[in-house]
């Protein structure tokens, strides 16, 4: 069994040891998870930026020296407390003879950012950098299914909110501007840093496609109240472009499979299992699009 998967299995002995909510189903107990913290990520330096200096010291910089900067501070950990806490979302699959099969995977509350709790920029970035983040931080993108598992069990589903389209969409102060916007539903709600957010942005994912179009991304999402995503599967973009509406939630490449541990990689490649995850059946290379070695 591989390491990261045989550390899991232990982390959720512990955890399933603690006291928990359950409830009787149908005469059953039902142990529901609760949320797991996030370890692979390296502390927060004491001397950390805020998000607010570190937009500030993006000033006059070009995309790409912007697109390093925000690649050092993720990687040494720059990130706020609250995203170091995995949310379990569960996604279900009915096979014909009746059996159903669980996925549960474990997701980041809301999108990378970088500073502290009290001041903080979600930071949108190229597909390049995602990737890397992903496979240091030992996880992947989300699918189009998972996308869709996360908002229909957040916590809160923020409206979408659309700024005006131009060049200044990539700028530092379109990234600051959103990032207001978002933060002044989340207060305006009263929901706490740390619950499960979904609707304020467009998800970079995984998808078959990306094995057809090399050089691309792929985004989905950006749900309306109703469900109905703003912005339908694209690959129209080329992989070094991002824009303020777009975001990178994180997926631990561990899963649930019926209670237990499973690679996710595993499980996308798999025939009989991707369906659980995507709705595009099995994905090719699923490890060569997220830059992660074999086994």
């Amino acid at each position: 069994m591989p390491i990261a998967i045989a550390a899991f299995r232990v982390l959720l002995i512990v955890l399933l040891t603690w006291p928990v909510a359950t409830t009787a189903t149908a005469g059953a107990r039902q142990v529901h998870l609760e949320a797991l913290p996030v370890y692979e990520i390296p502390p927060r330096p004491i001397s950390a930026l805020t998000g607010s200096a570190f937009a500030e010291s993006l000033t006059a910089l070009d995309d790409g020296t912007r697109e390093a900067a925000i690649l050092t501070q993720l990687m040494e950990g720059n990130l706020p407390e609250f995203l170091r806490t995995w949310k379990p979302v569960r996604l279900i699959h009915g096979a014909a003879s009746g059996k159903k099969t669980t996925a549960t995977i474990f997701v980041m509350p809301d999108y990378l950012a970088i500073g502290s709790d009290g001041d903080f920029l979600r930071v949108p970035m190229r597909l390049s950098t995602a990737i890397e983040i992903a496979t240091q931080f030992h996880c992947v993108l989300p699918t189009k299914k998972m996308v869709d598992a996360i908002f229909a069990q957040a916590d809160l589903r923020l409206a979408p909110e659309p700024l005006p389209p131009g060049p200044q969409m990539r700028s530092t102060e379109y990234f600051l501007q959103h990032n207001r916007r978002i933060e002044a539903q989340r207060v305006a709600f009263g929901r706490p840093l740390g619950s499960l957010l979904s609707g304020q942005k467009k998800d970079l994912v995984l998808t078959s496609r990306l094995t057809r179009q090399p050089g691309r991304l792929a985004i989905y999402g950006w749900h309306r109240p109703t469900g109905i995503p703003i912005q339908p599967l694209s690959t129209v973009h080329g992989a070094r472009y991002a824009d303020y509406s777009h975001g990178i939630r994180l997926v631990s490449d561990t899963m649930l499979l019926d209670g237990e541990p499973r690679s996710v990689y595993a499980a996308l490649a798999d025939p009989q299992l991707a369906s659980l995850l995507s709705d595009e059946g099995p994905i090719r290379d699923v490890r060569g699009l997220m830059g992660a070695p074999h086994p």
